[in-house]
C-alpha cells in the first residue's frame, strides 16, 4: 500500500507540475525573436497588465534577487546555459520553444564570428523558426552567397538573359542552373530585382536591412565570401584582368580618420563612375580593406622627465 501511495504521490506532483506550467504558458511566441531579451521585454509587458512583477517571476525561477529580469532584459546581466533553462521554465516555455530559447541565449551571448555562425545555424534548424522568418533567411543567403550580388549586376547589362543555363555558364567559377534560379527567386524576394510591364527582370533601388541581432553577422560573413573570392582570383584570373595590391605604413589617429575620409570619397566616385556606364558587360568585385597590424604606440618618454610614480614620490 506504501508504494501505491508514493506512486500515487508522485503522479500527482508530475500533474499539478503540468498544470502550473500550462497556466503560465508564455502569451508571446517565442519563435518570431532573433533577440531573447526583447522576448523577456514583450513576455513582462504582456503579463503586467494581469497583476504580474518582476518579483513573480524571480520566484516562478527560484532566483533570489527580486529584479533579477529587469537586469537581464536591460542588458545588464547575461545569462548561463543553466539560468536559460530556468528562464525558459518561468516563461512556461516547453519542448522546442524552451529549446529555442535556450539556443537564442547562446546566439545572441556569442563573442565570435564562428561563435555567432554556429548558434544561427541552431536556430535555423528549428522549422517553425523557418516559417516565421523566410525574410530573414533570404538576407541571410545574399550576405553568405558571393554570386547573389553578381546575378543581380548583371541584370544591367544589355545582354542579360534570363536563362538559367546560359548564366550558370556565364558566371565565374561555374554554378548550377538550380543555383541561378533560387538566386533570382531570393532577390526577388528581398526587393532587389522586380520585373518591369514586360516580365523583364531589372534592378531596383532597394537596400538589404537585417535586423541589430544579425546585421553584423551576415556583413561580416559577407565580407569574408568576397576575401575568399579575391584570394582565389590570384590564382586563377590572368593579371590584366585584375589588379590586387597592398600598402602598409604607419600612421596616426588624425592621419587614419583623414584616410578612411578619402577611401569614402573615392567609393562615391567608383559609383558614379559605374552608373555613367553605357555598355556594362561583366560584373567585377573590387574589395577596399583598411585595418591596423598593430596596438597604437604610446609616446616615449623625454630624457629627465618623471614618471607618473617618481612625481608621486617626490
Amino acid at each position: 500500500m506504501a508504494v501505491m501511495r508514493v506512486a500515487w504521490q508522485r503522479r500527482s506532483m508530475a500533474s499539478e507540475s503540468r498544470a502550473a506550467r500550462g497556466r503560465r504558458r508564455s502569451p508571446i511566441d517565442v519563435f518570431r525573436y532573433l533577440d531573447f531579451r526583447t522576448y523577456l521585454a514583450d513576455y513582462y509587458r504582456a503579463r503586467k497588465s494581469r497583476g504580474f512583477s518582476y518579483r513573480a517571476f524571480s520566484r516562478a525561477a527560484g532566483l533570489g534577487a527580486p529584479n533579477y529580469l529587469k537586469l537581464v532584459i536591460a542588458g545588464q546581466r547575461n545569462l548561463t546555459a543553466a539560468m536559460a533553462a530556468r528562464f525558459a521554465e518561468a516563461c512556461g516555455l516547453g519542448g522546442e520553444a524552451a529549446q529555442y530559447f535556450e539556443r537564442l541565449v547562446a546566439f545572441n551571448q556569442a563573442r565570435t564570428s564562428e561563435q555567432r555562425n554556429r548558434g544561427y545555424a541552431r536556430l535555423v534548424a528549428f522549422s517553425r523558426y523557418r516559417r516565421g522568418h523566410k525574410l530573414e533567411l533570404a538576407q541571410s543567403a545574399y550576405h553568405s552567397t558571393w554570386y547573389l550580388p553578381a546575378l543581380r549586376e548583371l541584370t544591367a547589362s544589355p545582354q542579360f538573359r534570363e536563362d538559367p543555363e546560359w548564366l550558370a555558364e556565364v558566371l565565374w567559377p561555374k554554378i548550377k542552373p538550380s543555383e541561378v534560379k533560387q538566386g533570382l527567386d531570393t532577390l526577388l524576394e528581398l526587393g532587389l530585382l522586380e520585373r518591369d510591364a514586360h516580365g523583364r527582370l531589372r534592378q531596383r533601388d532597394a537596400v538589404v536591412s537585417t535586423g541589430p541581432e544579425t546585421v553584423g553577422m551576415h556583413v561580416a560573413n559577407y565580407h569574408a565570401e568576397m576575401m575568399g573570392r579575391a584570394t582565389a582570383a590570384m590564382e586563377l584570373v590572368p593579371a590584366p584582368s585584375r589588379d590586387i595590391s597592398a600598402l602598409t605604413f604607419c600612421v596616426g589617429p588624425e592621419g587614419l580618420a583623414r584616410l578612411k575620409q578619402r577611401i569614402q570619397e573615392f567609393r562615391r566616385e567608383l559609383i558614379e563612375i559605374v552608373e555613367s556606364e553605357s555598355d556594362r558587360n561583366q560584373v567585377v568585385q573590387l574589395n577596399l580593406q583598411l585595418f591596423p597590424l598593430s596596438r597604437p604606440l604610446s609616446r616615449p618618454r623625454r630624457a629627465g622627465a618623471k614618471s607618473s610614480e617618481e612625481d608621486r614620490d617626490a
